[in-house]
């Protein structure tokens, strides 16, 4: 079975799409392993960064997204099939890049995620509503060495349904009050999933995103956050910090055609800090690659 990350935060803003695309195109380009992203926000980023606009309505539209998913456990139908759902070698490198695989969300499901909410857990029964996702992916999960959850800026059903079949969760945050402000209701919240289910979920680590030198709160919010990393539970803070910078932004634009990833990144910044991010996400999750790519 594969090792499944969530990526998580409840402010939007703070590069967390961004960085797991980053994180599933190193994984899969540069070591060689097999990665499924699953888009559970349902923004949809993730989605159109790595498939594009026009694949992404189409597959709306004949059910082949986590929207049609959640919208069968409702109506009691049985349209979605995660092996029909599932785009093989997605992203703009390359044409797509080998290896990298993506379940995609959809803009309905912001509609869906309130309706689901007040629906009575009698009427996904036999299944829990937390464990939809879980049944729905079980037999496509062991063709993988890693699963990317793009978790929604929010700890609801539809997050609860990634965070159930992951074995960490990773935190993206901007080093300000604000976007560290959610950190302890994250950690507490988690927790609680973890002991009323039986299923253990462990923090990976905060990761210091959109960081800038010239900004002094930044320096000493990541002082502090390295200092309660272990007592606030959410076991470390990154040592490789992502700076702000214009060339990740722009690489999420599925029409800026790239050849490789130092030509999508850049060939020192962005791309190298992904990199080591990249190095240190395998060792803490012990992940071991298959082969490193130059």
């Amino acid at each position: 079975m594969p090792v499944v990350i969530s990526v998580i935060n409840l402010k939007g803003g703070v590069g967390k799409t961004t960085l797991c695309i980053a994180l599933g195109e190193m994984m899969a380009f540069r070591y060689g392993l097999k990665v499924l992203i699953i888009d559970m926000d349902p923004q949809t980023n993730a989605t159109v960064a790595l498939i594009g606009e026009e694949a992404w309505v189409k597959r709306n539209i004949r059910g082949q997204t986590l929207m049609q998913l959640f919208r069968d456990r409702i109506e009691k139908t049985s349209i979605f099939s995660a092996q029909e759902a599932i785009m093989h070698q997605v992203s703009n490198v390359g044409g797509g890049i080998p290896g990298l695989d993506l379940i995609p969300s959809s803009l309905d499901l912001i509609d869906l995620q309130d309706h689901i909410a007040t629906i009575p857990v009698s009427r996904f029964l036999p299944l829990k509503p937390v464990t939809i996702l879980a049944e729905a992916v079980v037999d496509q999960l062991p063709c993988y060495d890693v699963v990317l959850i793009d978790c929604p800026p929010n700890l609801g059903l539809i997050t609860q349904n990634g965070l159930i079949i992951s074995q960490y969760y990773l935190i993206p945050v901007i080093p300000d009050i604000l976007s560290t402000y959610g950190i302890p209701q994250i950690v507490s919240r988690i927790k609680r999933l973890s002991d009323s289910t039986g299923v253990t979920i462990n923090p990976l680590g905060v990761v210091i995103n959109k960081y800038r030198k010239q900004n002094i709160h930044h320096g000493n919010q990541i002082k502090l956050l390295q200092l309660r990393a272990f007592e606030a539970g959410y076991s470390r803070i990154f040592n490789t910090i992502i700076p702000e910078t214009s060339r990740a932004a722009a690489a999420m634009d599925f029409t800026a055609l790239c050849r490789t990833l130092h030509h999508k990144y850049g060939y020192e910044i962005p791309f190298g800090m992904y990199e080591t991010l990249t190095e240190e996400v395998l060792e803490y999750a012990q992940i071991r690659p298959h082969s490193i790519y130059g």
